[in-house]
């Protein structure tokens, strides 16, 4: 499979200041594309010592050679949602690859709901969760999407996770919203199937991240092979890169899950 070049490519990435997005964003970059980078404030992607500011990851992607900038949105706001859309359209003239990185498993006002399960969640926790997962995508996929369906051309990339894929005891709610974004993603793909839109689903297993290593206790796992171990952010970026680039022109509606 030959290198994939994304000279002339516009990508916005959400949540791309800190975290997996960081990097699909400097992975989209290194391959040509143009990236606007997003988050929900410009401090975000100090949280977990992940990077100075969006501001900062934005200058990453100018020091390689291509266009960049922070854009800051609300995403489980439908009116900032479409904004952001305009934005980055505005300043880049076109939104060709969207990757829809923006969530977690995230409570109202704690790092993780706690308790984080079906029955003793707090209902502001499930809210939070749904939001930030299963709406950011919904939103950013209508607006995106109906540009792209104009153009008749663009790639989504939206993210799940493996734990939408296999019985959860706790994150019980994350892994429905994860779940759900995976059936969402073989709908939109059918509807933007005659405009020559690919719509695609990445499931990442657990991967170190900043918040990944602050929110839990990682066990040594030097006796482990490789597809048994935590991934790095790297492998991940791989398959978004396969997703936004031609080799996967004609895959559509699919999930690629990462157990």
């Amino acid at each position: 499979m030959t290198t994939p070049d994304l000279t002339g490519k516009v990508a916005l990435v959400t949540g791309s200041s800190r975290g997996l997005g960081r990097h699909y964003a400097l992975e989209l970059a290194r391959h040509g594309a143009d990236v606007a980078i997003h988050d929900v404030d410009v401090t975000a992607a100090a949280r977990f010592g992940e990077a100075e500011s969006g501001i900062a990851v934005a200058k990453e992607i100018r020091a390689l050679g291509r266009q960049s900038g922070f854009h800051m949105a609300d995403l489980t706001d439908a009116a900032q949602s479409e904004r952001l859309v305009s934005e980055v359209i505005e300043s880049f003239g076109t939104i060709d690859i969207l990757v829809n990185n923006a969530g977690g498993d995230i409570g109202a006002v704690t790092p993780r709901p706690d308790p984080n399960d079906a029955l003793d969640i707090d209902p502001d926790d499930i809210r939070a969760v749904v939001e930030r997962n299963v709406l950011t995508t919904m939103y950013a996929c209508k607006y995106a999407g109906q540009h792209m369906r104009t153009r008749r051309s663009g790639k989504i990339v939206n993210i799940g996770s493996t734990a939408g894929h296999v019985p959860a005891r706790t994150g019980i709610v994350y892994a429905a919203a994860k779940a759900a974004n995976s059936h969402y993603t073989r709908c939109l793909a059918e509807q933007l199937r005659p405009f020559n839109v690919n719509v695609n689903c990445l499931a990442p297993s657990p991967t170190y991240t900043g918040r990944f290593l602050a929110t839990r206790e990682v066990a040594d796992e030097s006796d482990k092979s490789p597809l048994q171990r935590i991934a790095q952010p790297g492998d991940m970026a791989s398959i978004v890169l396969f997703l936004a680039g031609p080799a996967s022109d004609h895959l559509t509606g699919e999930t690629i899950v990462c157990w």
